[in-house]
């Protein structure tokens, strides 16, 4: 085993029932879930093991309880067996995940952080009409150039570097309706518009980032004890200042995910851990990366095959 990468899943990944094994099984996850609830002054355990889906899909509710089951994942690893990972990163709001993992923020702080971040983001949500869509088959680059025609039209810009031929683009809805069709020409495989309330990681966003921003002087911020690897720029990053300043840009710029795992490739990662719900981070490793190993954790399950293979 070379380098070790632990990295977090972001929105889209709650199902109804996440975490409940976790819950009922380790102590650590448990003070967890119960630390949320109230730090958060509403029921995290509820939304997560019952929902309903409705309204555990919701930003304001989606955010806090995906990123207190990974946080509680976390945890019940720590609890069996101690891995310092050489890198953390996130994928959007997972890289809150990942602050925490690397001793940036304890968990009332950064569970106040998320909930902020979600408020924010669904009241910029509302009060505009935006939308995305997953681009299938077509690379970044012949995706920004059909972008750069549809400007007309609107705000419409890549949100998500997912993978090589995995883009997630955002904007105006009728910019992001109209650049499908754009995109199909040149060679996009599918473009598949997607179950969201807002343009997220768009210009659109601006106001929450400014909102955000104004309230992250209030958190306890602190250096990085392992290196996290932030979606802005696809960089390491330790300093606390700059994630005070990385944190509000964060909301509004794309998520450069495929650079990131390239980056810690380039570093020596061969073995990543998805800590968290579901398994979408490891599915889109597979198509950045041919020669790593990707582990999943997500209830006592997973944990105990995860702890048998290393």
């Amino acid at each position: 085993m070379g380098k070790i990468a632990f990295i977090f899943p972001g929105q889209g990944v709650q199902t109804v029932g996440m975490g409940e094994n976790l819950y009922n099984n380790s102590d650590a996850a448990h003070e967890v879930f119960s630390k949320a609830n109230e730090i958060l002054g509403k029921s995290i355990t509820n939304l997560c093991f019952k929902g309903p889906e409705d309204e555990l899909k919701q930003t304001g509710n989606a955010q806090p309880a995906i990123l207190t089951t990974s946080i509680a994942a976390l945890e019940a690893f720590r609890e069996k067996r101690v891995v310092v990972p050489d890198f953390v990163a996130g994928h959007s709001l997972g890289e809150y995940s990942a602050m925490y993992a690397a001793g940036v923020m304890d968990l009332p702080n950064i569970l106040k952080a998320i909930q902020k971040r979600a408020d924010v983001m669904d009241k910029a949500a509302k009060s505009s009409k935006g939308a995305m869509s997953a681009v299938i088959g077509l690379t970044s680059d012949k995706v920004e150039e059909c972008l750069t025609q549809m400007s007309a039209h609107g705000v419409v810009q890549i949100a998500n570097y997912n993978a090589p031929e995995q883009i997630v683009i955002t904007g105006d809805t009728d910019a992001v309706t109209l650049s499908a069709t754009l995109l199909k020409e040149a060679g996009a495989k599918r473009v598949l518009p997607l179950a969201v309330s807002g343009a997220f990681h768009s210009r659109l966003m601006r106001d929450a980032a400014a909102e955000f921003e104004a309230f992250v002087p209030s958190l306890e911020i602190h250096d990085a004890k392992i290196p996290v690897i932030t979606n802005v720029d696809a960089k390491k990053e330790t300093k606390a200042d700059v994630f005070k300043e990385k944190m509000p840009k964060q909301i509004c710029s794309s998520v450069y995910w495929t650079q990131t795992i390239e980056y810690m490739v380039s570093e020596g990662v061969d073995t990543f851990f998805e800590i968290g719900q579901g398994k979408v981070l490891a599915g889109l490793n597979k198509k950045i990366a041919q020669d790593i190993t990707t582990y999943n954790i997500y209830d006592m399950a997973s944990l105990a095959d995860v702890l048998a293979q290393i």
